[in-house]
């Protein structure tokens, strides 16, 4: 069966590409002053408030990151400094990729332009899209957005940018709550979801499964796909 070729393969950043390690960045800032019970509850709330705080109206992402520990401080009972917060927030571009995105990426963008969409700043980004070791036709931020995904005007944004629809295109995530599930209600029929350990399968969004970027190229119809055993 022949596999579907978009005309382009859009993709989340942080966590799919990028090594996003907000955990480890909270870690290095909070791990000495609070137990390993605590340290993992206060990177269970960071999260979730990471979430949360991209729902409403558009705030620059230093916000997100500081309004995030601060609620997070709340929680765990522990007192709030906003040099914390900066911090953490500094060390985003600082981050590369996971080790399978160079080549994954690049034998990919040899035959479809690649498009990212991220949940990031203009002055934020290219310092990680610099070190992802691929040629990328178009960034888009929540910045130029004036949304956080998941709410759909970023994709919106994105299609209408590149002048096609959602039949057009592959969009590529590690994470179905920031990127999958908004994708589906979109309609995007093809979607691939990078299984890097965030979160759990969730067959009902209909997508192609891979452990990493290296089994884009299959993904997309540019290899042949592996036969399993």
């Amino acid at each position: 069966m022949t596999q579907f070729r978009p005309k382009y393969v859009t993709f989340d950043c942080y966590g799919t590409l990028t090594n996003f390690d907000m955990a480890g960045a909270a870690r290095r800032v909070y791990g000495e002053r609070l137990s390993s019970q605590a340290m993992a509850a206060f990177v269970e709330a960071f999260r979730g408030y990471r979430l949360d705080e991209v729902l409403g109206p558009w705030k620059p992402f230093v916000e997100v990151v500081h309004n995030s520990i601060e609620r997070s401080c709340k929680r765990i009972g522990i007192p709030f400094k906003p040099e914390d917060a900066q911090r953490i927030y500094d060390e985003v571009p600082t981050w590369g990729p996971h080790p399978d995105v160079p080549a994954g990426l690049s034998r990919v963008a040899e035959e479809i332009p690649l498009v990212i969409l991220s949940n990031s700043m203009n002055s934020l980004i290219m310092s990680n899209v610099e070190k992802l070791g691929a040629p990328i036709h178009m960034v888009i931020t929540a910045e130029e957005v004036g949304a956080y995904k998941p709410l759909m005007k970023g994709f919106e944004y994105m299609l209408d940018k590149l002048g096609c629809g959602p039949e057009d295109i592959t969009h590529v995530s590690s994470s179905f709550r920031y990127d999958l599930m908004t994708a589906y209600d979109l309609g995007i029929k093809s979607k691939v979801w990078v299984n890097r350990g965030h979160e759990p399968a969730n067959p009902y969004y209909e997508y192609t499964e891979i452990k990493d970027i290296g089994g884009l190229a299959a993904a997309v119809g540019l290899e042949p796909a592996l036969k399993r055993a």
